[in-house]
């Protein structure tokens, strides 16, 4: 088992940055894969980004790619995701997912543990 927690959503303004968080705790984090998911009102879960076991590939959707860096730190057992010059079309809840495949997927079915979410809002 493994619990995800986000953090570090908010309110911002078009161009701004925000830094999103996702604590992991139980069975050690550094077993999955790990993805950022974002759900906008009235829309489908959608991928963002992913990042391997050991940190060393990444796999962007193309609306947030240049814009938005996955990273993680093993030894904390956490994943971020940098995101700057943030648009209107990027509010939505984002979800940090946890994936015991081998494998970068992008299908949200393919993730075995989920936080609860953190919103994010960008004004125009």
């Amino acid at each position: 088992q493994v619990q995800l927690v986000e953090s570090g959503g908010g309110l911002v303004q078009a161009g701004d940055s925000l830094r999103l968080s996702c604590a992991a705790s139980g069975r050690t984090a550094s077993l999955y894969g790990m993805g950022w998911f974002r759900q906008a009102p009235g829309k489908e879960r959608e991928f963002v980004a992913v990042i391997s076991r050991g940190g060393r590939n990444t796999l962007y959707a193309d609306s947030v790619k240049g814009r938005f860096t996955i990273s993680r730190d093993n030894a904390k057992n956490t994943v971020y995701l940098q995101m700057n010059s943030l648009k209107p079309e990027d509010t939505a809840v984002y979800y940090c997912a946890a994936d015991g495949g081998v494998y970068l997927r992008i299908q949200a079915t393919a993730y075995d543990y989920w936080g609860q979410g953190t919103r994010v809002t960008v004004s125009s």
